[in-house]
């Protein structure tokens, strides 16, 4: 199994309004992708310096079930909204049991 986990920074211009609608996009996928066997949407609530403000888990069979995920048009569409609203993101990629 691959967990995909990114993290996500926004802007401060309709920062709230924009995490709520990436939630909501990222959480749609599911039903869209295939290869996407679950997925996970956190909103930070403590607001620490060191907190990232939205934080996705999404698990896949393997490695090719990410790299379709990776290119699908929904999530391409998705990304493209996110590159609009956030500052930055992490990601971090890996297999379980691994």
């Amino acid at each position: 199994m691959v967990v995909h986990i990114v993290m996500f920074h926004f802007k401060e211009e309709n920062k709230e309004e924009n995490i709520a609608k990436v939630k909501g996009m990222l959480e749609a996928l599911v039903d869209k992708i295939e290869p996407l066997k679950s997925m996970e949407v956190g909103v930070d609530f403590l607001h620490s310096e060191r907190s990232m403000d939205l934080v996705l888990t999404s698990t896949f069979d393997d490695k090719e079930g990410l790299e379709a995920y990776r290119i699908h048009p929904a999530h391409q569409e998705v990304v493209a909204f996110i590159k609009e609203v956030t500052i930055e993101s992490r990601v971090v990629d890996y297999e379980k049991g691994c």
